[in-house]
């Protein structure tokens, strides 16, 4: 049973945290980008701060030691949604935007979605922008946790396959020293990635400011920017191939980077099915769309061959930077990023999409019926990383399959319904499912033809992808709500 009390409890830790966030960005503004922003973060920061310590005071008899898996979906689920809305103030203030926008901006950064709906990013003050930033690099480094020591408990969508792989104490049944220690080795690896992937846009050409930043939503797989016109506002193939390394890190398993970098074991990523399989593909599909960009006569071969990787990499990681004038592109290429999307990166990294381990499983299970119908007493077993692969995991993956091709259907006629047509709405929904971040057709540039109503769609569509589907499709259940 629910106990709405312990999650009332526990939501008044990430309100706490955002009122230290915004705060720190007050102090930011205040003393070192002097753009006069302080009290757009100070105003709501304060309001969060006294309403989180108010919750700990009169909720100060509620047990936390029995914290159950329901409450932990409750939990991870109202969190997403909770510090979307606080995120939201520091956006309306700044901007003048909307409350809906607002939020739908505070989302989409925090789920790492990279979808917006501001213009003249060029002209924002500095600590706004530095804001966004981090709210990308903060939301990235959840999703890690939460996928790659949350998940695998509840074995939502397979994921338990990922037990195996993860760093720390795994066979630990406890939740939470699992979470804590799992929780240490992944921040050290985030930061360094990120601190790597800064030094590297310095030394390319970035100033610090335009490096920082640009780190903080590379590595988690964002996709914001400081500028409008994305990374081609540098006009520099160079940072495409660090900003390509940079976007392939974050979306291979950072449990996978714990293990090659205490192991000093470079070769782990290639012996990982997962990991090869994902840089296989990467590969094969930047070549062929550079070569039809060639064929096409777009760009010369160096400049058709690093667009096209860019481009790839930036849809199946689900970062979402933008480089050249997409909408110039031939119309089959948007249909073949957008599929790159739906790919989606290594699980238990900050990458969106379907994963590379879903999509291994369910190419072998298409497989093995294939085979079954011309062998049909022939047995036939699947396995993944020389391992066989159960019922219960099988059954999980296809059903994850199956919901994420549904609800895609269900949620582009939904938001038909507000105004957008089939190829607007299809990849807006692509978009903030797969958090991915830019579309095509009327979404190319920014999400604001899309109405409130829509806006609020979309919201619901990048938790829900976020969070993996069944987890937020589990508070739907009368089962759920039950002893």
């Amino acid at each position: 049973m629910v106990k709405l009390d312990r999650v009332v409890k526990l939501l008044a830790m990430p309100m706490l945290w955002m009122g230290i966030v915004q705060l720190a960005f007050a102090l930011l503004s205040l003393l070192w980008f002097r753009d006069k922003m302080a009290a757009r973060f100070f105003e709501p920061a304060c309001f969060m701060l006294v309403l989180a310590v108010a919750i700990n005071f009169f909720l100060k008899d509620t047990d936390l030691n029995r914290i159950g898996f329901r409450d932990a979906l409750l939990f991870a689920t109202l969190t997403w949604a909770l510090t979307g809305i606080l995120g939201a103030f520091p956006v309306m203030l700044v901007t003048g935007v909307s409350f809906t926008d607002a939020v739908f901006e505070s989302i989409s950064a925090l789920t790492t979605t990279g979808a917006t709906v501001l213009t003249g990013l060029d002209a924002m003050p500095k600590s706004f922008l530095m804001y966004r930033q981090f709210l990308q690099w903060m939301g990235g480094l959840g999703v890690v946790i939460f996928v790659v020591a949350v998940l695998p408990m509840l074995n939502v969508g397979g994921m338990r396959l990922l037990k195996a792989e993860t760093p720390g104490p795994v066979k630990d049944d406890k939740l939470s020293p699992r979470i804590a220690n799992t929780a240490h080795y992944l921040w050290f690896i985030y930061v360094l990635i990120t601190l790597l992937c800064a030094l590297s846009y310095y030394l390319g050409g970035m100033n610090g400011f335009d490096a920082i930043a640009h780190s903080l939503s590379t590595v988690s797989t964002g996709g914001f920017s400081t500028h409008d016109a994305s990374m081609w506002y540098f006009e520099s193939h160079s940072l495409l191939a660090i900003s390509n390394l940079f976007m392939l890190l974050g979306a291979i398993s950072f449990g996978l980077h714990f293990r090659v970098l205490h192991g000093k074991a470079p070769l782990l990523y290639w012996r990982d099915e997962e990991t090869r399989v994902f840089i296989l593909i990467v590969v094969a599909l930047s070549a062929a769309l550079g070569l039809y960009l060639l064929v096409e006569n777009r760009y010369g071969s160096l400049e058709s061959f690093s667009f096209a990787a860019f481009h790839v990499v930036s849809f199946i990681t689900s970062t979402g930077f933008g480089a050249a004038d997409l909408s110039s592109w031939p119309a089959a290429s948007a249909m073949f990023l957008v599929f790159c999307a739906y790919l989606g990166g290594c699980a238990g990294s900050t990458a969106g999409g379907n994963k590379i381990i879903r999509d291994i499983i369910t190419f072998k299970l298409i497989r093995r019926e294939i085979q079954q119908l011309i062998h049909p007493r022939a047995m036939l077993p699947l396995r993944y990383q020389d391992k066989a692969v159960d019922s219960e995991v099988r059954s999980a993956v296809m059903g994850f399959m199956s919901f994420a091709a549904g609800s895609s259907l269900v949620l582009t006629l939904l938001l038909m319904q507000t105004g957008l047509d089939f190829w607007s709405a299809f990849t807006a929904v692509a978009a903030c499912i797969n958090v991915l971040g830019p579309g095509f057709g009327q979404v190319g540039s920014n999400f604001l033809p899309v109405s409130d109503a829509g806006i609020w769609l979309l919201n619901g569509a990048m938790i829900l992808g976020r969070l993996e589907y069944f987890t937020v499709l589990a508070l739907f259940s009368p089962l759920f709500w039950r002893r």
